[in-house]
């Protein structure tokens, strides 16, 4: 099994970014202990602030991963291309968030990736892609 893992904007500062929220580990950490975890899983991570890198690395995940974790950050409430690449591949896509979304800001209740994804998983900090993982597993 061969899973990716993408986070989009600002997640390359968890650990430091409103750890009341995101808590105090870095997602390379985090993506080492996945990698133990899940040893018999062939994990990849790519994360990028720009929408369009994003997108190009679903349609790409395609060809080369039996799934999709997908954190979009931001992105997950904006992006209309976002959901849309998810459409356009056959690659089950999960989309995961470490907060909970529906117990923030109104507008982080409206996701664009969400119709398209396999499943949703969110509020359970950084154990929301352990168990994307797992969904994918079982």
């Amino acid at each position: 099994m061969k899973l990716l893992i993408i986070n989009g904007p600002n997640l390359n500062l968890l650990g430091k970014r409103e750890p009341g929220i995101y808590g105090d580990q870095t997602f390379k950490d985090f993506f080492a202990t996945l990698q133990s975890q899940f040893s018999e899983t062939k994990l990849s991570y790519f994360q990028s602030n720009i929408e369009g890198e994003i997108i190009t690395e679903i349609q790409k995940a395609d060809e080369d991963f039996d799934g999709v974790i997908l954190n979009a950050g931001a992105y997950t409430h904006t992006s209309i291309g976002i959901g849309d690449a998810i459409k356009a591949i056959t690659t089950p896509v999960v989309e995961v968030h470490i907060s909970n979304t529906f117990g923030r800001e109104e507008f982080r209740h409206q996701s664009y990736i969400s119709p398209n994804a396999k499943g949703v998983i969110l509020g359970f900090g950084l154990q929301s892609y352990e168990l994307a993982i797992q969904s994918f597993l079982s």
